[in-house]
């Protein structure tokens, strides 16, 4: 993934280390003891790519900077590849899924979806559970923990194991739905948000301070939308600034770091500050 400095429009405001230097020593410092963990310069002087040994572990590393007042912009997430006898190789995981028989339809087709294959699959318990053992490539395994739990209404239990590089599976579908992205920078009111999220699922809620180009939900139809979640309703003698309260906004999705890093792919970024985790769309001029 690659670490860099937070150039977002609301930079500066909640944390208190900042810089590409402070970031770069606070790495460094990592490298001491964290043997797993590499950091390499970019072409971009505001940036460092750092690699693990998953996405967890990067995580786990971005929260404890976090919370240490820490602001920085992270790109997606991405497998080392290799180059095995000329020909492409990348990271495969031997995949665990313990759940309910009646749920192993939406897991088996949510992991060939991510070219997965089946390795083997049990008989069912006397308490009606099946194990199914699947290998599939690294870059696949990207959001299957969020989307298995919900398939599963929680009660499927996964583990994972690093199966070695083996020839490159192909390419899979990206995203099928696109993001609601806010129209410009401002705080966000309960007016607009009543009739944007009939458009889709957000992420934000009202109140909350957002920039142009920010990812504010999730659009119900593929390609992005821009929207104005910013807009108050115009005041006349027979309406008051405090109807907005009454509008009805349904409760937004809650984001976590892990949930926005899963969800992001090229061309877009997640920022993170001691206070927020928030996506965005990078300018097409950017390198990160």
């Amino acid at each position: 993934m690659t670490f860099g400095v937070n150039k977002s429009a609301v930079a500066g405001k909640a944390g208190t280390k900042l810089t590409m230097r402070v970031i770069k020593e606070r790495l460094e410092k990592e490298l001491e003891t964290n043997v797993a963990l590499k950091m390499e310069d970019t072409v971009d002087s505001d940036t460092v790519q750092v690699s693990g040994r998953g996405l967890l572990h990067l995580t786990v590393l971005i929260e404890n900077m976090r919370r240490e007042g820490f602001e920085l912009m992270v790109g997606p997430p991405k497998v080392i590849e290799q180059q095995v006898d000329g020909a492409r190789h990348e990271p495969f995981e031997l995949v665990d899924i313990e759940l309910p028989e009646e749920y192993s339809g939406s897991a088996i087709d949510l992991l060939n979806q991510r070219k997965g294959a089946m390795v083997s699959m049990s008989s069912p318990t006397k308490e009606g559970l099946i194990t199914i053992e699947y290998d599939v490539p690294s870059r696949g395994m990207n959001g299957v923990k969020s989307k298995l739990l919900s398939a599963t209404r929680g009660l499927a239990v996964m583990s994972t194991t690093f199966a070695g590089y083996k020839s490159y599976a192909g390419d899979f579908g990206d995203r099928d739905r696109g993001n609601l992205l806010s129209f410009e920078t401002g705080t966000t009111s309960a007016f607009s948000l009543a009739k944007i999220q009939e458009r889709g699922a957000l992420f934000s809620s009202p109140g909350d301070e957002v920039y142009e180009n920010q990812i504010i939900g999730i659009n119900a139809k593929a390609g992005d939308l821009k929207v104005n979640a910013c807009k108050t309703k115009a005041l006349t003698n027979m309406r008051s600034a405090g109807a907005d309260e009454k509008s009805n906004v349904t409760p937004p999705m809650q984001l976590t770091l892990e949930d926005a890093v899963e969800y992001i792919q090229d061309g877009e970024f997640v920022e993170v500050t001691p206070d927020a985790v928030r996506m965005g769309v990078k300018p097409k001029s950017s390198r990160f």
